[in-house]
């Protein structure tokens, strides 16, 4: 019998305004199905995260929750409670989608990387994908490293905070793509590289509602320049309003939060989804929210 039934639910910290629950439960009702989706904000102290996130994962599935989804920052720390990766959630050493098994198995998934590249492509189609600098290497931005790769992209910067993780992603990125096309930088260096760079990636939580900076400079910002932003609290950030003004091509990061979650509804739920709908959905969504704002 086909399955009418699916409870789901996001891990993270911080995820309260998430739009995930009534992007799913919209677009299983499209389909005739019943969808219960729940937030779960884990914010403990760092050195508490990563034992309650096993706990959390262990209680859903006896729950029977048909899957769950990850983000911030969890992306990375939940890979060691599952019981099998697929081939994208390996490649990028990230999660954002677990699917529970009949046969109990925790599986973990990355639609971020398709979700990235298929946002890309209906935003920026004319956009060179030629060299990028990409802000953060955390689990996003893992993710978006290799659907830059997969893009076509010849060079990518990519600098954080912390730069020997940028390292190990550059790393692991040459280690998959058989040559040297991905390199960490310093912040500096970011800003210099800016000036003769086709397109700029913000994976990194700078510029979102709890730290409303720019993560660059103005100034480095300029016409020939995509820039894109995978946050959406808020939809324009800082970063998106300063190139837009700066004649740049822009998208914010609605356009990969529905292209990934129909990507993972349709792991979820074996449907394909309606993106269309879900895209509208959430501009409908967005903008109701920024009416009562």
């Amino acid at each position: 019998m086909t399955q009418k039934s699916y409870l789901l639910a996001l891990i993270g910290t911080g995820i309260k305004q998430s739009l995930s629950p009534e992007l799913h439960e919209r677009e299983a009702r499209r389909h005739g199905l019943r969808c219960l989706y729940r937030l779960q904000d884990l914010d403990p102290p760092l050195h508490e995260r990563s034992e309650r996130l096993g706990e959390r994962i262990r209680h859903a599935q006896l729950a029977a929750f048909s899957g769950l989804n990850i983000t911030r920052p969890y992306k990375q720390l939940v890979i060691p409670y599952l019981h099998r990766l697929s081939p994208a959630a390996s490649r990028a050493g990230a999660v954002n989608t677990i699917v529970f098994t009949e046969d109990g198995r925790a599986v973990g998934h990355n639609t971020d990387i398709t979700g990235f590249a298929a946002a890309f492509r209906r935003n920026a189609p004319d956009a060179a994908p030629g060299r990028v600098v990409q802000l953060g290497a955390g689990g996003a931005g893992a993710a978006v490293a290799h659907a830059l790769l997969d893009l076509g992209v010849h060079r990518l910067m990519i600098t954080d905070p912390n730069l020997d993780r940028a390292h190990d992603l550059a790393k692991a990125l040459n280690e998959q793509a058989g040559a040297d096309r991905a390199q960490a930088c310093t912040a500096a260096e970011a800003d210099t590289l800016l000036a003769h760079a086709d397109g700029l990636v913000n994976a990194s939580p700078v510029g979102t509602e709890h730290d409303l900076r720019l993560p660059v400079p103005e100034a480095s910002l300029h016409p020939g320049l995509w820039v894109a932003d995978v946050n959406y609290h808020p939809l324009w950030s800082p970063l998106l309003h300063a190139a837009h003004t700066r004649g740049c091509t822009v998208f914010h990061g609605g356009h990969m939060l529905v292209h990934q979650a129909a990507d993972a509804f349709r792991l979820f739920t074996g449907r394909k989804p309606f993106t269309s709908h879900m895209l509208a959905d959430f501009a409908e969504i967005t903008a109701d929210l920024q009416a009562h704002t």
